[in-house]
């Protein structure tokens, strides 16, 4: 046994520990839209189920109604190259492609696994990636495994982004710009019609958007923040997945015909990975032709959002979220975990976030609305938080 190598494991820990930054897997059950700890319930806030949809047992049992259990495949057990190609992608992919209008989609199990792949499949040496700098750490560890140059450009900074670019057209056979489109963290948009703006003085230049915090809540038919501001068609990359707002797992790109084509012929997270049990993917299926009867709910959501969010403002904190993500930023991660704690004591289960997913002095209590909230409940939540100093 190496002594040298479980010395340092075991002194990281400590560190982790004594900076109240060591996290550990919480013990839960679920409970429709809350959670027990310890035989406390607690209204769940730290959920990304934006719709209310994955505590919707009406609609699991409508679901098993109407499909045999004889039909759903537990495992697919083969990547799907193989034997793991059942119908239903087929399926899903045609209901993704009708819903986008576009030529085509592809499914993968997950968000990480589309982010760490699409990008290193596509790009060359001779490729440019400028991405926001608060792009999500799968789309990081994409970019980091691909063969490009990258540049990360201040978050939402426009004029630096068309600098980059301007600076860089001619060098490069193709530059993709990547953002988010609502970002995790903060709940904030990145001003997509900017980009697009940025994107048409050029002819090599790709937009990689991701939608993961869009789909299902922005949007007349919840395609996200892309189909809210009608430029769906001048998207390159569209990522979308279904482990939030469309309570089930996986995830996607809406991309040209071509593009899917090499996807499955390059993209290794793709290739060399069991595909996901028939099950999820009708499940899913299932639930997408469900969303666009869900108007109200994005209403709702974007009604209630709005309010706590204002609330926040009133109590001085900085706070620039425009959608259902809403964090209360309150520095240290001790401060973050002992206000974490009073909301449990009083029924609300929100949990810190703390370095190094986000920077040092920077930790904070993320709110994850959802459309079943009502105001009661938000005031209630809100009476807790003290003012900012």
């Amino acid at each position: 046994m190496s002594e040298i190598f479980y010395n340092r494991i075991n002194s990281n820990l400590s560190e982790l520990e004594s900076s109240d930054n060591l996290r550990l897997l919480p013990h839960i059950t679920h409970d429709g839209l809350y959670v027990w700890e310890n035989n406390f319930r607690m209204l769940n806030l730290s959920s990304n189920d934006y719709l209310g949809v994955a505590a919707d047992a009406d609609l699991k049992k409508e679901f098993f109604e109407k499909y045999s259990i004889n039909e759903l495949q537990f495992s697919s057990s083969s990547s799907r190259l193989l034997t793991g190609n059942y119908l239903e992608f087929e399926e899903i992919e045609n209901t993704l492609s009708s819903m986008y209008g576009s030529e085509s989609a592809l499914v993968f199990n997950c968000g990480y696994m589309a982010n760490i792949g699409i990008l290193p499949a596509i790009c060359t040496k001779n490729t440019l990636i400028l991405a926001d700098k608060l792009v999500h750490a799968s789309i990081i560890d994409g970019i980091r495994l691909a063969s490009a140059s990258f540049v990360r450009y201040n978050h939402n900074n426009y004029d630096q982004l068309e600098r980059l670019v301007s600076e860089n057209a001619s060098k490069y056979e193709t530059i993709i710009i990547v953002t988010e489109s609502i970002f995790s963290m903060d709940g904030d948009l990145a001003d997509i019609k900017r980009i697009l703006k940025i994107k048409k003085q050029y002819s090599n230049i790709l937009l990689y958007l991701d939608e993961a915090h869009a789909v299902g809540v922005r949007g007349e038919f919840g395609l996200g923040l892309a189909e809210e501001l009608n430029c769906l068609s001048e998207i390159d990359f569209l990522i979308g997945t279904f482990g939030k707002s469309f309570a089930s797992s996986g995830a996607y790109v809406v991309c040209r015909k071509e593009i899917r084509a090499f996807l499955i012929n390059k993209m290794r997270s793709f290739i060399f990975s069991t595909a996901m049990p028939a099950l999820n993917v009708k499940w899913t299926n299932f639930i997408l032709n469900k969303n666009k009867l869900w108007s109200q709910k994005r209403s709702n959501l974007k009604r209630i959002s709005s309010y706590f969010s204002n609330a926040i403002k009133d109590k001085g904190y900085i706070c620039n979220s425009e959608s259902h993500i809403i964090p209360v930023i309150l520095g240290s991660s001790s401060n973050a975990c002992r206000f974490a704690e009073k909301m449990k004591e009083n029924g609300f289960y929100v949990l810190p976030i703390r370095k190094p997913t986000v920077p040092e002095n920077t930790a904070r209590l993320r709110f994850s609305l959802n459309a079943e909230l009502h105001e009661n409940q938000l005031q209630k939540i809100i009476s807790l938080i003290p003012n900012a100093l």
